[in-house]
């Protein structure tokens, strides 16, 4: 056998080499000069409409940058044109354009005739454009991109949908006989593995060549399987009958592949299966592809977990959407790798592709470097009633599968997430009970079709945290049951989730049980000493990620896990510290990492040492100071080692044992820049980090010694310190007023809920909305017990009593009871606004900002009095500042 292999090889070798020129298959991008138009255009497709005002772009390409700025970003058509030159020399090939992606559905033009359409916006598709082409001349492909709302899924979704072409487009020229390309957007080739162990492994290869001629033909199709080593380890050569202007299918199957290397996260071995197809007469290359191969086996095993190669393995990873602030989904590829290498990087071997399919760089890099996928289509919160809604969720889940089945690092195959959500929240009585049964039907159907495209993988459906999926008969048709849980952020507290787990482990001990999104929200300005959910602080997503993954690591009946979200991604729907943005991301929109990154990465990787200064979210810190004693606040280092030495400007704060991956030092602070270093030993080595975190003052009594540079700003009625972004200011938490300093009397931080702190609506007229999202209502005074001479006095208001608009995956959100807010304010008991009603002069949920000039004399200090005639007064924010000693 190895001497024929090396008989065959020399002759293949020659052959490529004495007609690599006559390599038939072409592939290359057409991304580049593109011309588009936002919005609907009569004669879009006509070679004589004048285009001087269309805008050149390049592919990847979204018009929906503004979903980044406006909660009703644009939705609907655009139009993309481009002149494409096809040469004379290739008039007796076929040519075809595949679309990675184009949202949401899409019509195809060639030279004024409709060439094909496509509906579904996360899945590819490809064009045969043979027929519309003109050969020797410029031919005019014109792409009508809608991404208004279809009844095509997603019908709805905590994300925003980008409409436009932003995946690439690519020009593929091939022979009459070729590798089918209209296979749902597939390669066309398809690679099995239904036998594999330590000692051997089986490979299947199937597929269809299509000739296009008129007659008959004969052709040998060549399949080599290639080691990780670069070596080839099995050839076969077989010879095919290919029916005139038909296809003609190809199954093949080696078992020969002994003492296989495993695919597996820490050792993602990747075989190739190398096919061509030749024309035995005059020894031409006619088309050829090559194939990833990874050689693993996997088992669900109920609540004993996951096995992969017979090795039980907990899957710990992250959710992924495709977006990125200012780019929208339209990505380059090297950026879809750089957030794969990311991952990895942080010690995950698991992906949820959520809530749709993704650009196939991605699986590639998770193939490469060893990340189990679960990858789903988007029927997200609700389904309809319209036939065509179910004909394209099985056509996006045949393209899904047929398009990504190659890819070893796949396990399972998702196409429901969260489904009813939006029924149960917004419908009620038999309209409700219909969309149930519809649901359910849709997911029976599915699970068949899944099972029918891969018998090999699992099927799943995630879940929200209710019973109702059990009640309507939802969680017993797919392999594996995914739970998407936020006890400690949008209620509850952090023992819900493991009360939760435990009651649904007890009643479905046979389930898997995956832990499909779990997550909080945190904002970089934010801070605070005492956490409480959706306060968005970077303390709370902190605390809670601490919780949960010890939970989920440490009981085995959890199968696995996938954080929501890596990253902070596109949301127009939400308003809440950061609008437009859901935030709940282990890395920022940019893809810097959050310091919570750095606690996973702790906790996963037992490879390397971790350590890290908890501190990059807050390196600007601000502090009140009690005469002139420092401030006690705290520094957290995240690492794997067993116990880190800190020290602030070279002196040591002490050794702690590290327990949960992290340990804590109470520090004292004093004005200025301090330098922060973390040292400990990783088998014996030496590990050492460190950081500048500045710290500034405010003073708790104010006298004419503190006062020179006096701007003391309070973020009243919330727990946070807030450091606005542009204008690096920090507000510190509100307090009460004790003589002598400073702070409230009166009133109660405003509440829409048990859980929520303030109202998560967006305050309109500002780029501090955190800041006015909190409130104290009945406040009767607040005071400043400050030295005689002149003040600018600067108080904030926001009337948040009025109901918004609901966000349906804003769970628990609390209700806003609707009132006339009337009162007066006083300064040092004169008058300084009477009768203040800011709904009815500013509206609601604006921000509002009054300036005031203060002289203080006879050591009377500051009092701004609030008297309520209907209603409630109320205070969002205050900031003094020194003017003048005189």
């Amino acid at each position: 056998m190895k001497k024929s292999i090396v008989l065959f090889l020399s002759l293949f070798i020659l052959i490529l080499t004495s007609l690599h020129i006559q390599a038939q298959r072409q592939i290359e991008t057409i991304n580049s000069g593109w011309r588009f138009y936002k919005g609907n255009i009569e004669n879009a497709i006509s070679e004589d409409i004048n285009t001087a005002n269309w805008e050149t772009v390049n592919i990847p390409h979204t018009w929906n940058i503004d979903a980044y700025t406006k909660k009703d970003y644009y939705r609907g058509v655009g139009w993309y044109r481009k002149s494409l030159f096809i040469p004379d020399i290739t008039r007796d090939k076929q040519i075809f354009i595949k679309f990675e992606g184009v949202n949401a559905a899409a019509e195809i033009y060639i030279n004024g005739k409709k060439a094909a359409s496509h509906l579904g916006g996360y899945t590819a598709f490809t064009v045969d454009a043979t027929a519309f082409i003109e050969f020797g001349r410029n031919n005019l492909i014109a792409v009508k991109a809608d991404n208004s709302k279809l009844d095509i899924p997603p019908l709805s979704g905590d994300f925003s949908i980008f409409g436009g072409i932003y995946r690439d487009v690519w020009l593929i020229t091939t022979e009459k006989q070729h590798i089918d390309m209209l296979n749902a957007g597939s390669d066309g080739i398809f690679i099995e593995t239904p036998s594999v162990s330590k000692n051997a492994a089986t490979v299947v290869i199937r597929g269809d060549i299509k000739n296009e001629a008129e007659e008959k033909k004969t052709v040998n199709i060549i399949n080599e399987i290639v080691d990780p080593d670069g070596k080839v380890i099995f050839s076969l050569n077989n010879k095919l009958v290919l029916r005139a202007e038909a296809n003609t299918p190809f199954n093949f199957k080696i078992s020969e592949i002994k003492n296989p290397k495993l695919w597996a996260p820490d050792s993602p071995n990747l075989y190739e299966v190398r096919t061509t197809i030749i024309d035995p007469k005059t020894k031409k290359l006619l088309d050829f592809s090559f194939t990833p191969v990874g050689l693993r086996w996997f088992e669900f095993k109920g609540s004993e977990g996951f096995y992969l190669n017979g090795e039980s393995l907990k899957l710990i990873g992250v959710c992924r959407h495709q977006d990125q602030m200012l780019l929208g989904n339209a990505l380059s590829d090297d950026m879809h790798r750089r957030d794969i290498k990311l991952i990895k990087e942080m010690g995950a071997n698991f992906l949820r592709i959520a809530h749709y399919p993704q650009d196939n760089a991605i699986l590639e890099q998770c193939d490469k470097l060893g990340i189990l996928v679960w990858e789903e289509i988007p029927i997200v919160d609700i389904v309809s009633l319209d036939p065509q809604f179910e004909d394209v969720c099985h056509t996006n889940l045949k393209e899904m599968i047929r398009q990504h089945y190659n890819h070893p690092s796949v396990i399972m195959w998702g196409y429901m997430n969260e489904p009813v959500l939006v029924t149960v929240r917004t419908l009620s009585g038999d309209y409700q009970e219909q969309i149930f049964d519809k649901t359910r039907e849709i997911a029976i159907n599915l699970e068949k079709t899944l099972h029918k495209e891969d018998s090999f993988r699992a099927s799943a459906i995630a879940f929200h945290g209710s019973e109702i999926y059990h009640e309507i008969g939802l969680s017993g048709i797919t392999d594996i049951i995914g739970w998407n849980l936020y006890q400690g952020w949008y209620g509850d507290d952090f023992d819900g989730f493991d009360k939760f787990m435990e009651n649904q482990n007890s009643k479905f001990p046979s389930h898997n049980l995956i832990i499909s999104e779990y997550g909080a929200g945190a904002d970089k300005r934010l801070h605070t000493l005492n956490p409480e959910s959706f306060d968005f602080s970077i303390e709370h997503q902190q605390a809670y990620h601490e919780h949960y993954l010890p939970v989920i690591a440490n009981n085995r009946y959890i199968t696995g896990s996938t954080v929501w979200n890596f990253i902070d991604f596109g949301s127009a729907s939400r308003d809440e510290s950061m609008p437009r943005i859901n935030n709940k991301g282990l890395v920022y929109a940019d893809r810097t990492p959050k310091d919570i990154y750095y606690y996973y990465k702790a906790f996963l990787r037992k490879d390397i040492p971790v350590l890290h200064i908890a501190s990059n979210d807050w390196s600007r810190r601000a502090g009140i100071q009690e005469d002139t004693k420092p401030v006690i606040l705290p520094v957290k280092v995240y690492t794997n080692l067993p116990e880190v030495e800190l020290f602030i400007n070279g002196i040591s704060l002490g050794t702690k044992k590290v327990d949960n991956f992290h340990a804590v030092w109470d520090v004292p602070f004093t004005g200025g820049k301090h330098y922060f270093t973390a040292k400990g030993a990783y088998n014996t080595k030496l590990i050492e980090t460190g950081m500048p975190i500045s710290f500034s003052s405010v003073s708790m009594f104010l006298n004419k010694e503190n006062i020179r540079n006096l701007e003391l700003a309070i973020n009243v009625g919330g727990n946070c310190f807030y450091t606005g972004e542009e204008s690096g200011l920090t507000w510190v938490a509100d307090k009460k007023y004790t003589e002598g300093s400073w702070g409230y009397v009166g009133g109660d931080m405003f509440r829409t809920s048990k859980f929520r702190l303030g109202t998560q609506t967006q305050i309109n007229n500002t780029v501090d909305n955190p800041l006015f999202q909190t409130l104290r209502t009945g406040i009767e005074e607040y005071r400043f017990d400050v030295p005689d001479g002149t003040y600018e006095l600067e108080l904030l208001f926001a009337d948040v009593f009025a109901a918004s608009s609901k966000v349906v995956h804003n769970l628990t959100e609390g209700e806003i009871e609707e009132k006339e807010n009337i009162f007066d304010i006083y300064l040092n008991d004169n008058p300084l606004f009477l009768d203040f009603n800011i709904a009815k002069e500013y509206g609601h949920f604006n921000a509002v900002t009054k300036k005031i000039m203060v002289k203080v004399d006879l050591n009377k200090g500051i009092r701004v009095q609030f008297k309520a005639s209907k209603g409630n007064s109320f205070l969002n924010g205050i900031k003094l500042r020194r003017y003048s000693m005189n």
